[in-house]
């Protein structure tokens, strides 16, 4: 086996860590990089301070280490000649890249996560295929509901605002060119909802027969080209044109081919390979992911024009001495036409029927890279990729699996509200009401609606009480259900609420969306839709089995995440596995939920808060439950469902009483055989304090749920969760700075 060297701290009580680290950017002017002549490159070295890459700033350090390895060249037809090209200068645009494009980052249980886990939990805003509505024919484009055509474009460079806010900049028309492909429209169609903010844009399909004959070019803020097939002459020039005007081009595997480019197209053998591609980022710094490959890459041509900056390279040609160029970004014409141009598929998520199945577990670790290199790219080209405006709180719907349980709570409720039938909790309000109608007004700020008579059926788009109640086998847990579209946190919920119900309320909270949701150590869980997110209340006796080892909590709600699903008839063999402390992974290699517990002693209970998340139906950016189920499906020809959000919430609830209780009955032994069937560390082997450190390696857990590494020099070693940083897929143990 082989010896990975870690660094361990062991036995710590706080958490405390703060390693996020700030980027500098740079506010300085822009400098074209054209050939001039050597008095002139001297006077601007002299009073320029920054320049670019691209329509990225580096600094003139930066740029040289760039520029020995993948410098920018500028072309001119006269090159060969010995003439000297003519200094233009291009519109400078703040393109305003943040790092990492946290913006678009969700559902992460920590920092220690985001910087430590290169496969950390990852999701972007997301648009599921049945929000997209069936195009219409050829010219009817409009996703929206709306009846436009490409017609229409004309209509909106009147009175819209430009991306910089002002009247008469660029439409916000976003055109994709497949070449006709509807599924490859919806493709990027989908991949674009997930990295812009489509509140600023309308994305329409530019049919073949409208390129040549509709009046696009002057209504259009981006073109993205991703037809398979080579562009014909007449395209190549139309599209050209556009560039000539000031555009900008994403080319997604397409073969325009600008001047100052030629395209060395390799035999087809060699396309749809995962390969490792290098990105230079804006702040010079390398990014590598696995992606597919065109079967292309892209060639100087001295012989052309304009501006050919390579952004990104595959790794191996760089370790055959050889530039491999399939990110290029390159300017065109006197307009300003910037096209940033890809001959790897930027465009295809790992779980697409194009990908082998043996290419899955690859690209899925790097999924999450690619959306970050997406949407630098997008930025780079002036498209807003902010999120929009987070989703306004609903009504939170009182909802129950027995009668006698929402008696009980409803009785409870009328005791303690106000005079105005509101209940405050320690971090938000409720105003309770029997009904809510659609033009009543909002509540305030901190505060939301408990519905107590829902309407029915009792079903929502991303929730059903059918089907939560008929897979919810409980004898306390989960029965009485305070459900919303959209909340702050169902922490939120029950913080507060509580310490004192009857016994047998069985109280949970669940959401389809959290706005402002919580994870270790204050950090932020945000959570898209296709997640199931809950919050249940657990109270424990403190003198009882569990009471005394309390951290064995986080322990048991993360593996009956596992047990639920791999216990259903046909999931056997679906490869969930627990990562201690508190995570739930796809084998050992990518994260998809996470748990959240917080305890408050009353008397002689614990009352204990189990928030969790996992991504059920969001596989982007990086993976979910189900898409490990069509990859089952398609490995060993099966044809098991997709899953639930309501049912694996019941089924997870339902486990995790049994476990409670097998504890409660016997200790940790109740449930250590399974835990340790499920989680991904057994035997790992590590190094403690140092690289140069003793040798260690993973034997369990001890009595209260700590990390046990045994190594001959210290013997036996208890690690607490709360003291450290962990990487576990790494073997790293970090000690917290205070």
């Amino acid at each position: 086996m082989n010896i990975l060297k870690i660094p361990i701290a062991v036995l710590l009580q706080e958490s405390a860590i703060n390693t996020l680290l700030e980027k500098q950017r740079s506010d300085g002017p822009s400098l074209t990089n054209t050939l001039i002549s050597e008095s002139c490159k001297r006077l601007v070295e002299d009073q320029q301070k920054t320049c670019r890459k691209g329509s990225l700033l580096l600094f003139p350090e930066a740029r040289k280490r760039m520029e020995e390895r993948r410098g920018s060249e500028p072309l001119c037809g006269s090159l060969g000649q010995g003439s000297v090209a003519k200094e233009e200068e291009r519109p400078s645009r703040n393109h305003d890249h943040t790092d990492g494009h946290s913006h678009h980052l969700h559902l992460s249980s920590c920092h220690e996560c985001l910087e430590l886990e290169n496969s950390t939990i990852l999701s972007v805003k997301f648009a599921s295929a049945e929000n997209i509505p069936n195009l219409p024919d050829d010219d009817s484009t409009c996703l929206d509901g709306g009846v436009e055509t490409l017609n229409d474009l004309e209509d909106n460079t009147e009175g819209v605002p430009g991306h910089d806010g002002l009247i008469g900049g660029k439409p916000p028309n976003v055109l994709v060119y497949t070449g006709g492909c509807q599924e490859r429209f919806h493709r990027i169609h989908r991949l674009l909802s997930e990295c812009i903010n489509m509140d600023s844009y309308v994305v329409y399909p530019l049919q073949p027969r409208q390129t040549l004959s509709e009046p696009w070019l002057d209504s259009t803020r981006l073109l993205v080209l991703a037809e398979e097939e080579p562009l014909a002459p007449q395209l190549q020039a139309r599209f050209l044109s556009y560039l000539d005007q000031g555009g900008r081009v994403l080319g997604l595997s397409s073969t325009l081919c600008p001047a100052g480019l030629s395209l060395d197209r390799a035999a087809p053998q060699r396309s749809r390979q995962v390969k490792t591609l290098s990105f230079t980022r804006e702040d010079s710094t390398e990014l590598e992911l696995s992606v597919l490959t065109s079967g292309s890459v892209f060639v100087r041509d001295v012989g052309g024009g304009g501006e050919v900056e390579l952004w990104g390279e595959l790794k191996e040609g760089v370790s055959r001495g050889k530039t491999d160029m399939v990110i290029v970004r390159i300017t065109h014409g006197d307009g300003g036409g910037e096209a940033v141009l890809c001959q790897v598929h930027l465009e295809s998520a790992p779980n697409c029927d194009a990908v082998a199945s043996e290419c899955f577990d690859e690209l899925k670790v790097s999924n999450a890279r690619r959306y970050e290199v997406l949407t630098e790219i997008l930025t780079s080209l002036g498209l807003d990729c902010e999120l929009s405006q987070a989703p306004v709180s609903s009504p939170v719907y009182l909802l129950s699996t027995s009668p006698d349980s929402k008696a009980s709570f409803l009785k409870w409720l009328h005791k303690h509200v106000d005079k105005d039938l509101c209940l405050k909790l320690s971090k938000v309000s409720l105003r309770v009401m029997p009904h809510v109608e659609r033009d009543d007004p909002a509540p305030d700020a901190g505060s939301l609606v408990l519905v107590t008579h829902p309407p029915e059926p009792l079903s929502w788009d991303h929730f059903s009480l059918d089907t939560y109640k008929s897979h919810l086998h409980t004898r306390v847990l989960g029965r009485t259900v305070l459900y919303a579209d959209v909340v702050p946190t169902t922490m939120d919920l029950l913080e507060g609420l509580v310490l004192d119900l009857p016994e047998d309320i069985g109280l949970i909270a669940v959401a389809s969306q959290q706005s402002r949701g919580r994870g270790r150590g204050g950090n932020a869980w945000l959570s898209p839709l296709g997640c199931a997110m809950f919050t249940l209340h657990v109270k424990v006796a403190l003198g009882s089995r569990l009471g005394q080892r309390i951290p064995f909590l986080q322990h048991l709600a993360a593996l009956a995440v596992v047990e639920a699903i791999r216990t259903l008839p046909g999931y056997e063999d679906i490869d969930l596995r627990v990562k201690w402390p508190n995570d739930i992974y796809y084998s050992n290699k990518i994260k998809l939920g996470g748990v959240l517990v917080t305890s408050t002693l009353m008397g002689p209970n614990f009352h204990l808060l189990i928030g969790c998340g996992f991504n059920v139906s969001n596989g982007n950016p990086t993976i979910c439950i189900n898409d490990l189920v069509t990859k089952h499906n398609r490995e060993h020809g099966t044809s098991l469902a997709a899953l639930d959000s309501s049912l694996l919430i019941a089924r997870t609830v339902s486990t995790l009483e049994g476990l409670i209780s097998a504890v409660q009955e016997k200790g940790p032994d109740g449930a250590l055989p399974i835990y340790y069937k499920r989680w991904m560390h057994s035997g790992t082997r590590v190094r403690l304090w140092s690289a140069d450190g003793p040798e260690a390696e993973v034997v369990g857990l001890d009595d209260n749920g700590f990390l046990q590494v045994y190594c001959k020099e210290q013997g036996v070693v208890s690690v607490e969760p709360d003291g450290n940083s962990f990487d576990m897929l790494m073997n790293l143990v970090v000690s917290k700075q205070r």
